[in-house]
């Protein structure tokens, strides 16, 4: 039987005190409003008998003469195969007009996975992004994210990996979303024809803080238990900034002692804890986590990008609407190039980003009214294409058809003695005639 109890001694924000004992962090509680609605609530802290709870939903109505009853469980969330094609809030309560769902209820606050069951990453996740696929490949299991500023279009960059992707079930925690942002991942995933493969978790700007600090834990427990099942699980999250900022306001209201600008001691933990659950199981599925992490004034040493490298694979940089191949990295590409991908992969990819960085190097010279050589002016030419048919977001082609592309546009600018490439390769895949108008 619980144990109710009948006074709130203190309130503060979203965060309410009563004394009580037997009761475990991450807990949930019902709040007993006057008005016979009821909220919940889970414990944040406890210091002997005086218990701390942030509150979920709306604090409006609670006063301190409500009653508060502890469930002896965690917050959990509910999975069957049901959750595909739907959206839920923070708490997992569905906000798409269906209705709830009936399943199995599990904890969303257990360790990462068994690291014996984990296998050394070797598959690749094709997005059809030539940026990514034939640059920075991403691999199955691989944690990752998109560092951006605000006003770049990071959340259309997910939605293309979402639409594009070859993996099985796709989960969106997005957190701090406008309802504009949230209507376009809806819409993109039933215009794309891949909302039978989607999940959502949405936390929107006007929702309380705790709720923005579930979703990332919603949806990745929902994606260990896809994982186990044998499916290739991507995990997309939107945006971490606004995940640590929640951290760091409710930190504030509990009179933590802040760290870095504000942010709690125990940001690098909140973020790894999340980043880890990323995993290959031996004989059964995956878990890959992409996210997106806005810095601040386009400050790279800002505490939570600061953190998140230290905790990642590399990322991707979004700048100027495009992916920048000389901010970007990902370490587990070796993984894959030339291995689980075409052979000249690796030879075709380094050849593009090492001509591309020469022709930078023209175009300052352009800028600076010095007097271009003939290579420097097929440098200029050869910028232009791989900007256009490679950079460019809106370019939707396979890994395959993007190392083609690679090939004729070499042919286009270059002679073959030019490009200091396998002669074995060159010889091979190198265009019979030119592609290009």
């Amino acid at each position: 039987m619980l144990k109710v109890y009948d006074r709130i001694i203190d309130m503060r924000g979203s965060l309410i005190t009563v004394r009580a004992t037997n009761v475990a962090l991450g807990e949930l509680a019902t709040i007993y409003k006057s008005d016979g609605t009821t909220t919940y609530g889970s414990v944040l802290k406890f210091d002997q008998d005086l218990v701390t709870l942030q509150v979920f939903e709306d604090v409006r109505g609670i006063s301190t003469g409500d009653k508060v009853s502890f469930l002896n469980r965690q917050m959990s969330v509910t999975f069957s195969s049901s959750l595909l094609g739907r959206c839920f809030s923070g708490i997992g309560a569905p906000i798409d007009g269906g209705p709830e769902i009936i399943g199995e209820k599990i904890n969303i606050n257990t360790p990462s996975f068994n690291p014996t069951k984990r296998i050394i990453p070797r598959d690749i996740i094709r997005t059809n992004i030539p940026m990514i696929d034939v640059f920075n490949c991403l691999v199955k299991s691989q944690k990752i994210p998109i560092f951006s500023i605000a006003g770049e279009p990071y959340n259309q960059l997910l939605m293309r990996i979402a639409n594009q992707t070859d993996a099985d079930i796709v989960i969106i925690g997005g957190m701090g979303l406008r309802f504009d942002d949230y209507q376009a991942f809806i819409d993109n995933a039933e215009k794309s024809a891949s909302i039978d493969k989607t999940v959502l978790f949405i936390h929107l700007a006007t929702d309380p803080a705790v709720e923005c600090i579930l979703v990332p834990d919603m949806a990745l427990a929902s994606a260990e238990k896809f994982a186990v099942e044998g499916k290739t699980v991507l995990v997309l999250l939107t945006d971490m900034t606004a995940f640590a900022d929640s951290l760091k306001e409710i930190s504030i209201s509990m009179d933590q002692i802040p760290s870095n600008r504000g942010y709690p001691g125990s940001l690098y933990s909140d973020l790894a804890a999340r980043y880890e659950k990323a995993v290959d199981i031996d004989q059964s599925g995956s878990i890959t986590i992409v996210s997106v992490t806005t810095m601040p004034g386009d400050d790279v040493t800002h505490p939570i990008p600061d953190n998140t490298g230290y905790i990642t694979e590399g990322q991707f940089y979004l700048h100027n609407s495009m992916i920048d191949p000389f901010g970007s990295l990902s370490r587990l590409k070796q993984n894959v190039i030339g291995k689980v991908t075409r052979e000249d992969h690796s030879e075709i990819a380094n050849t593009l980003i090492r001509l591309y960085a020469d022709s930078k190097k023209a175009k300052e010279r352009e800028s600076m009214g010095f007097k271009l050589s003939h290579f420097d002016e097929k440098l200029l030419k050869f910028s232009s294409f791989f900007e256009s048919k490679l950079m460019n977001l809106d370019v939707n082609i396979t890994l395959e058809a993007a190392l083609d592309e690679g090939w004729t546009m070499l042919a286009e600018c270059f002679n073959k003695e030019e490009v200091a490439m396998k002669k074995s390769l060159v010889d091979k895949y190198w265009p019979r005639e030119k592609s290009y108008g």
